[in-house]
C-alpha cells in the first residue's frame, strides 16, 4: 500500500473486504510499506486482484514471518492488526438525494463493497441494530434544510426537498422536521453508545453534534418549522450531550449558510494551492486505533471544503483525538473519540477530490483517482471495526 507499487490503493480496501467476506483473516501491518494488507495466497484471490486492478506481491511464509518480526520489533513504531470479520455497513442517506453525491457511497462502490442505505424510519425503528458501521449522508440534523435558505429557497429542489421532509415527519408522527431529526439523531447517540461505529463527513458532523446540544430547545426560525426560537436560546445549549464538540456559538441568521462557530469555512484565510492537513503519527503498538485510521501512503493530503470544511481547535472537547490538521490555521480536518462502547469519526468537508463542490456539478470520477489519500481516510473507517478486540490491560 505504498505510493510506489500500489496502482490503485482504493480497490485494495475492496480486496481486504472481499477476503474477509470469505470468512479468511488479514493482517494490517501498521506503518508497513503504507499500511499493507498480509493477505492468504490463493488463487482466486490473487484472480481477483488482477481483476480489479489491484497490485500485489506474492511472498514465502519465511519472509512473511520475518516482516511480522521485523514490525514486532520495540524499536519499529509498527503494528500487525488481525482483521477477522467483515462489517456489516450501512449508509445514512435521503431516498431521493439532491442533485450532488456522497464520497463514501462513491467510495464503497469504487470499492466494490457492499452496504445498505437506511433513514429516518428505520432508525426510529431501531434497524440500526443489524449493522456495525454507520455514515451519515451529507444531513442537517437541525431540521434547517442545510441552511440553504438564504442562496437556494427559490430553488425547485430545495422546495421539494421541504415538502418531501414535512411528509415524512407528519407521517411519522411529527408537526415538525426538526423534532424527527432529533429523535434521529438520539437513536443514532444510542448505537455509538451501545457499540456501534459512526462515521459522519461535512455537515453532518457539526449538526448532530448541534442537534444533541439543542434537545428540548427551539433553535429553528419560522421559515424552517412555522413559529419563532426559542428566546435566548444560545444560553440553553448543553454541551455535556455533544460528542465531539464544545463552547460553539450557533449561527442564527437564516440568510447565513452555517450552523455555528465550529465550522471554519468563513474564517479560513488558506489558498487552494497551500490547503494541505497533516496526519498525526501515533503509536502503533500502544494506539493501534487512531493508527489503523491515519494509514496512508502520504502524511500530507490535500484539503478540500464542503459546507462544514474543518473544525475550530478551541472547540473541540479535550477527550477528542484530532487525528488531521492544517497547521497554517491550526484547524482541525480529521478527528475521532469514543462514545460509550463505540466509537465516531468527524471529517471535514464534501469530497476529498473536489475542492470546492458546489450545487449541481458533476460527480467525480473516482477512475481518475485510484490513489486518492483522502479517500482513504474513509476507508480506513469502513475497516476499522474488522479488527479484532484487544482484551484491556489491568
Amino acid at each position: 500500500m505504498d505510493v510506489e507499487n500500489q496502482k490503485n490503493h482504493l480497490k485494495a480496501y475492496g480486496i481486504t473486504y472481499w477476503v474477509l467476506k470469505k470468512e479468511l483473516k488479514v493482517k494490517w501491518l501498521l506503518n508497513y510499506r503504507g499500511g499493507s494488507f498480509l493477505i492468504p495466497d490463493t488463487e482466486a484471490i490473487q484472480k481477483e486482484c488482477q481483476i480489479r486492478g489491484v497490485s500485489f506481491e506474492v511472498i514465502s511464509n519465511t519472509m512473511a514471518e520475518t516482516i511480522l518480526e521485523d514490525i514486532a520489533s520495540p524499536s519499529k513504531n509498527m503494528e500487525a492488526v488481525v482483521l477477522e470479520k467483515a462489517p456489516k455497513i450501512a449508509v445514512y442517506t435521503p431516498k431521493g438525494k439532491l442533485p450532488w453525491d456522497d464520497a463514501v457511497t462513491m467510495v464503497l462502490k469504487y470499492a466494490e463493497i457492499p452496504y445498505e442505505t437506511v433513514y429516518d424510519e428505520e432508525v426510529l425503528n431501531d434497524n440500526l441494530l443489524l449493522y456495525d458501521w454507520l455514515h451519515l449522508h451529507h444531513e442537517d440534523f437541525t431540521g434547517q434544510y442545510g441552511k440553504f435558505y438564504g442562496m437556494y429557497r427559490a430553488a425547485s429542489w430545495y422546495i421539494e426537498e421541504k415538502k418531501t421532509a414535512e411528509a415524512l415527519a407528519a407521517k411519522l408522527g411529527y408537526s415538525k422536521v426538526s423534532e424527527q431529526k432529533l429523535d434521529v439523531a438520539l437513536k443514532i447517540r444510542d448505537y455509538v453508545v451501545g457499540g456501534g461505529f459512526m462515521f459522519a463527513m461535512c455537515s453532518a458532523t457539526d449538526s448532530f453534534d448541534i442537534a444533541l446540544s439543542a434537545e428540548g430547545t427551539d433553535i429553528c426560525e419560522p421559515m424552517f418549522d412555522g413559529d419563532g426560537s426559542s428566546p435566548s436560546y444560545q444560553n440553553k445549549i448543553d454541551y455535556s450531550k455533544t460528542f465531539a464538540f464544545e463552547n460553539f456559538i450557533l449561527e442564527r441568521s437564516p440568510l447565513i449558510y452555517e450552523f455555528s462557530s465550529i465550522d471554519m469555512t468563513r474564517r479560513r484565510s488558506v489558498s487552494r494551492t497551500t490547503d494541505y492537513f497533516t496526519l498525526m503519527e501515533f503509536s502503533a503498538k500502544w494506539d493501534p486505533v487512531p493508527t489503523m485510521l491515519c494509514q496512508n501512503h502520504t502524511a500530507l493530503v490535500k484539503g478540500f471544503m464542503g459546507q462544514t470544511t474543518s473544525f475550530s481547535r478551541e472547540e473541540i472537547k479535550s477527550n477528542v483525538l484530532v487525528l488531521g490538521e492544517n497547521k497554517i490555521n491550526g484547524e482541525a480536518k480529521y478527528i475521532h473519540g469514543i462514545k460509550g462502547k463505540g466509537f465516531f469519526t468527524f471529517y471535514g468537508g464534501h469530497d476529498p477530490e473536489d475542492y470546492q463542490h458546489r450545487v449541481g456539478d458533476s460527480k467525480t470520477e473516482l477512475d481518475l483517482h485510484p490513489t486518492s489519500p483522502g479517500y482513504r481516510l474513509i476507508l480506513n473507517n469502513v475497516l476499522f471495526p474488522a479488527a479484532r478486540k484487544k482484551k484491556q490491560k489491568t
